[in-house]
């Protein structure tokens, strides 16, 4: 009785396939011929920095506008630096550099608020 192992998606790159997504996340310098992918990347990267930003804006109590400007200039400067430097992709082929940026700002604000908020709540008041 013999039994086969399936490959995973990501697997094969041995017959020219791309490693998997997230292979390809955490490697400086790779190959993105479908632009939604690394889009989808940059999105989910900014939800796991407003999560961990949020517990850390939280428990120390940090309040106001600065909490709020220190997390815009984190967010925005470390994508830029994944994108630009890590990845070195084209920026023109996502609409320049501000596009890209730009991409899932949105949510992560939104996830990055309500984390700040619960932690605080939780480790200042009784």
């Amino acid at each position: 009785m013999t039994t086969r192992r399936r490959k995973k998606d990501g697997d094969d790159t041995a017959n020219g396939a791309l490693p998997s997504v997230w292979t390809r996340a955490f490697k400086a310098s790779s190959e993105w011929p479908d632009k939604d992918e690394f889009l989808d990347v940059i999105y989910w990267y900014r939800q796991v920095i407003a999560l961990i930003a949020g517990c850390i804006w939280g428990l120390i109590p940090l309040k106001g506008f600065i909490g709020l400007a220190l997390f815009v200039a984190l967010n925005a400067g470390i994508m830029y630096l994944y994108f630009s430097s890590f990845q070195e992709v084209d920026e023109e082929e996502y609409g320049g550099a501000w596009e890209i940026t730009k991409e899932g700002f949105m949510s992560s604000f939104a996830l990055f608020l309500v984390t700040w908020i619960l932690f605080y709540s939780a480790m200042h008041f009784p």
